[in-house]
């Protein structure tokens, strides 16, 4: 997991070559602009969701993960809370045509989006995004899908 200011989003480049690609395109792009939806960077290499998100409560929600790809997670307005544990128990399959899987457990770090931050979260890293924050339920957001497997 990464959380940082996205000022200082190039920083990661060398990460992953992926990685290396969501960036450059960040840098050149403004997602303000995009429409909600799908927007193709690089195949199925690199793409990025926007969408208006109605927040839930952090208690009792569940957290994502998957395989393949890496979340790298943006506000466009709005702020949510965000939660990331290290173990959970296992919710169900994981759905491998739709890369994701929900395990239950206990928040071991938490944070929040908006403000010009970012969060990075990693194949198999447990994450919790889109919780309500004092005075926001909802948030309009970008995730950018970043194939790291």
């Amino acid at each position: 997991m990464i959380v940082d200011l996205f000022d200082y989003i190039a920083c990661y480049k060398g990460l992953h070559p992926n990685l290396d690609t969501a960036i450059d395109w960040l840098n050149s792009h403004t997602l303000d602009a995009l429409e909600n939806g799908k927007t193709i960077i690089d195949g199925d290499k690199v793409f990025v969701n926007v969408m208006d998100a109605d927040l839930r409560e952090a208690e009792g929600a569940a957290f994502e993960y998957h395989r393949r790809y890496a979340d790298l997670q943006i506000n466009l307005t709005g702020s949510e809370h965000w939660g990331w544990a290290s173990e959970g128990k296992d919710e169900g399959a994981f759905d491998e045509a739709a890369d994701c899987g929900f395990k239950s457990g206990a928040e071991h770090v938490g944070g929040v989006l908006g403000g010009g931050r970012f969060a990075i979260f990693f194949p198999g890293e447990l994450h919790k995004p889109s919780c309500k924050t004092p005075g926001c339920d909802h948030v309009r957001k970008a995730v950018v899908k970043i194939l790291m497997k």
